[in-house]
C-alpha cells in the first residue's frame, strides 16, 4: 500500500505527549502514513503570527489535505485569532462530527445504552466573529445563518446516517425564538429529510433537547444543529458518556479534513506523563477511516477498546473499584499495542469500511424576488426619555419614510411602552412606507441626511426586505 501523506501538529501543553504516543500506536498497526510536521500555536502566536500558523504551515496543508492536530495553546489577551476557527473557515471545514459512546461498566457513567452522534455546522452562527461595539453601553454579536450552509450540513448528517446504518437524524434548533436564521435551519431540514424516508426525523428546541440529551441519551442517534448549539451539546455529550477526555473529532470540508481530540492542551499538566491520549487516539482512528486505511482503524479501535475494558487506564478515567491499573501516557500507548490484533470480550467490536462518495448535491432554487420597504436606524441616544425621543423623531421623516416603532433590546419603548422597561443608549427606529410598500434607496439616504441635520447620531443600518411578498426581518410585538 502506499502511503497516504499527512500534515501532523505536536502542538502545545499536552499536545506532543499525546501526539507521540498516537503516532507510535498508528505505527505499530500498520497504518502507511507519510508524515508532514508543522508547527503551530503558541510558539507561532508569540512571534507575531496572529493566525497561530506560518505561511508553510498553509501549504502543508494544501499539499496533504488531512490534518491530524494535536490541542493548541491560544496566548491570554486580545488579538490572537482562533487557529481552530480559522482553519475551518478558510479551508471551508462545514462539517464537525463527534461521536459519544458510553463504555459503562469500565468507565463510570449513568447511560450505559448512549452511542450519539453529534453533527454541527463549522463555519456559521455567531462563530463568523463579527462583533461591534456600537455605544457606551451596548455591543453587538452578528448570527449569519446561510440557506448554503444549511443545505450542506443537513445533507452531510442524512448521509453520514445512511453510511453508518444510523435509524435517525434529530434537528436541534431555537427557532420559537429565532424565527428567521434557526427557522431557515429547520425549513431546511424538513425538505432535505424528505429525501431519505427510511430515516426516522425528529426536531427539537436545543433546551429541551439538551436536557434530553443530558437525561435520556440513548433517545438520540445523530443530531444535527447549528455551531454554538454543536459546541455546547457535544462536550455535554462527552461528559456524559464518560469523559470529555475521551472524544475525538472530524472536521470535514471538500478541500481538507482535519482530526483533533476535542480537549485542550491542559498546560497545567504538561509534561508530567499522565495525559490520557484517548481523545486524539479515536480522532486517527476517525482520520484511518477517511483515508481509506479502515484494516488499521478496526485494529486500533478494538485494541484500545480490548485496554479500557481490561482496566487499564490513564489518571483521568483511574477509579478504584473499576479500574485495574493506573498507567502513564506513554504505557497506555504501550498496552494498546501489545493488544493490537485483539478484539473486546465486552464491548462491542467495531468494523469499518471504506466510506462512499457522499451525496452532496444542491437542489436547484429560483431566486426569490426581493423588495425593499423600509429601514432600522440604530441610534446612540441617552438624552431623555423613549417618549422624548420618538416625539423628536416623529418630525423627521422623508415622502416614503415615516417613523414606524422603536425597540430598546428589542423591545417596543415607543408609541406607548411600558415606563418600566429598562433602557440603555441604543435605540432600534424603525422607518416604513405604510403597508410595507416598495421604496427606492435614495429614501433611506435623504432620511439619515435628515437624521443627522436633526443632531441624531445613526451607527447602523439595517434595510427591510420583502421576499416572494413575505417579510424578511422579524416584527415587532405591540
Amino acid at each position: 500500500m502506499n502511503k497516504t501523506p499527512i500534515t501532523v501538529a505536536y502542538g502545545d501543553g499536552i499536545g506532543p505527549e499525546i501526539m507521540r504516543a498516537v503516532l507510535k500506536i498508528l505505527e505499530a498497526a500498520g497504518a502507511q502514513l507519510e508524515i508532514e510536521e508543522i508547527e503551530i500555536g503558541e510558539k507561532q502566536y508569540l512571534k507575531g503570527i496572529d493566525t497561530g500558523m506560518d505561511k508553510s504551515a498553509w501549504e502543508s496543508l494544501r499539499r496533504t489535505k488531512v490534518f491530524l492536530k494535536a490541542p493548541i495553546t491560544t496566548p491570554r489577551g486580545g488579538g490572537y485569532k482562533s487557529l481552530n476557527v480559522t482553519t475551518r473557515k478558510a479551508f471551508g471545514l462545514y462539517a464537525n462530527v463527534r461521536p459519544a459512546v458510553s463504555y459503562r461498566p469500565f468507565i463510570r457513567t449513568k447511560h450505559p445504552d448512549m452511542d450519539v452522534v453529534i453533527i454541527r455546522e463549522n463555519e456559521e452562527d455567531t462563530y463568523a466573529g463579527i462583533e461591534h461595539r456600537q455605544t457606551d453601553q451596548v455591543y453587538q454579536c452578528l448570527k449569519l445563518i446561510t440557506r448554503p450552509g444549511c443545505e450542506k450540513i443537513i445533507r452531510y448528517a442524512f448521509e453520514y446516517a445512511v453510511e453508518n446504518n444510523r435509524r435517525k437524524v434529530s434537528c436541534f434548533v431555537k427557532d420559537n425564538i429565532m424565527k428567521h436564521t434557526d427557522g431557515l435551519f429547520h425549513q431546511v431540514f424538513n425538505e432535505i429529510a424528505q429525501e431519505y424516508p427510511d430515516i426516522e426525523t425528529d426536531n427539537w428546541i436545543i433546551d429541551i433537547g439538551a436536557a434530553r440529551l443530558a437525561d435520556t441519551p440513548e433517545m438520540f442517534d445523530v443530531i444535527v444543529t447549528l455551531n454554538l448549539y454543536g459546541d455546547i451539546i457535544s462536550d455535554i455529550a462527552a461528559q456524559i458518556a464518560g469523559s470529555v477526555g475521551l472524544a475525538g473529532s472530524a472536521n470535514i470540508g471538500e478541500h481538507l479534513a482535519m482530526f483533533e481530540a476535542i480537549h485542550g492542551s491542559a498546560p497545567d499538566i504538561a509534561g508530567k506523563g499522565i495525559a490520557n491520549p484517548s481523545g486524539l487516539l479515536m480522532a486517527a482512528v476517525m482520520m484511518l477511516v477517511h483515508i481509506h486505511q479502515v484494516e488499521a482503524a478496526a485494529k486500533v479501535h478494538n485494541a484500545w477498546l480490548r485496554t479500557i475494558e481490561e482496566g487499564y487506564h490513564t489518571a483521568d478515567i483511574y477509579e478504584r473499584g473499576i479500574s485495574k491499573q493506573r498507567l502513564s501516557t506513554e504505557e497506555f500507548a504501550d498496552v494498546v499495542i501489545n493488544h493490537l490484533g485483539e478484539k473486546p470480550h465486552e464491548l462491542k467490536e467495531v468494523h469499518y469500511f471504506i466510506p462512499k462518495n457522499m451525496n452532496l448535491k444542491r437542489n436547484p432554487r429560483r431566486k426569490d424576488d426581493k423588495e425593499l420597504v423600509g429601514v432600522d436606524v440604530f441610534l446612540d441616544w441617552s438624552k431623555g426619555t423613549p417618549n422624548e425621543l420618538g416625539d423628536e423623531l416623529s418630525k423627521v421623516f422623508t415622502d416614503q419614510l415615516k417613523l414606524k416603532v422603536i425597540t430598546n433590546r428589542g423591545i417596543k419603548v415607543y408609541p406607548e411602552g411600558l415606563p418600566e422597561t429598562f433602557c440603555t443608549d441604543h435605540w432600534r427606529c424603525r422607518f416604513w412606507s405604510g403597508d410595507w410598500k416598495q421604496i427606492e434607496k435614495k429614501e433611506i439616504i435623504k432620511l439619515l441626511e435628515k437624521i443627522e441635520t436633526a443632531g441624531f447620531e445613526f451607527i447602523k443600518t439595517e434595510n427591510l426586505y420583502t421576499f416572494n411578498g413575505k417579510l424578511g426581518f422579524s416584527e415587532v410585538h405591540g
